[in-house]
């Protein structure tokens, strides 16, 4: 699976867009009062991609072990310093709903967290490319 982000800002347009594979979707973000970038910052945006994946992923794990889930809750947070330092205290809560005894829930949620790719990869660590 092949994942794209873009994002086009210019004074009097700002737009960006995901794409997983042929599948492209805009993201309606607003910009900057000032014209010049986006309202939401990138630090929001990756403690969202945390939560956007821990939420997808527990539908997909209790699906696989047949529970069906009537709510997800699942909040992040971390902190950003002085610009150019890197966040820490990066940490998150998941709570879900479900007619399933409490017992498989917590096995549900971590076995979610060992799978979890977008939390996968952050603890692993990655390179970050400059392309030309």
């Amino acid at each position: 699976m092949h994942i794209h982000a873009r994002i086009h800002s210019s004074a009097d347009h700002f737009e960006t867009a995901v794409q997983t594979n042929a599948t492209v979707q805009i993201l309606p973000l607003p910009p900057k009062p000032t014209g010049q970038g986006g309202a939401v910052n990138g630090g929001e945006l990756l403690l969202l991609a945390l939560a956007t994946c821990f939420c997808n992923d527990l539908y997909r794990e209790a699906a696989r072990r047949g529970l069906a889930l009537k709510s997800v809750a699942v909040e992040c947070s971390a902190e950003f310093g002085a610009e150019g330092q890197p966040g820490t205290g990066f940490c998150y809560r998941a709570q879900v709903e479900a007619d399933a005894p409490a017992a498989d829930l917590e096995e549900l949620l971590a076995h979610t967290d060992r799978v979890a790719e977008v939390h996968n990869t952050l603890r692993q660590g990655v390179t970050v490319t400059r392309l030309p």
